[in-house]
């Protein structure tokens, strides 16, 4: 999948990968994609709620060992 921005978020904690996405979102065009990297397993819940009340996209989940790698949609 092809990402618009890419953001590293390993070794910081919920819900500061919240708050970089959610600033970041504003970068990328309608349609855009943001592909992160967190370690901190509260990504789990926290980003698709996140999108959920934002109108945005939680796309895809993948775990590779302790990274856990997400893309999310801009949608509006």
């Amino acid at each position: 999948m092809k990402a618009d921005l890419v953001l590293d978020l390993k070794g910081l904690m919920c819900p500061i990968p919240v708050v970089r996405v959610s600033k970041a979102i504003k970068e990328v065009p309608v349609g855009g994609v943001i592909e992160a990297t967190a370690t901190d397993p509260g990504v789990l819940a926290d980003i698709p709620a996140w999108a959920k009340s934002t109108g945005n996209e939680m796309v895809k989940t993948e775990r590779e060992g302790k990274a856990i790698k997400f893309w999310v949609r801009r949608l509006k």
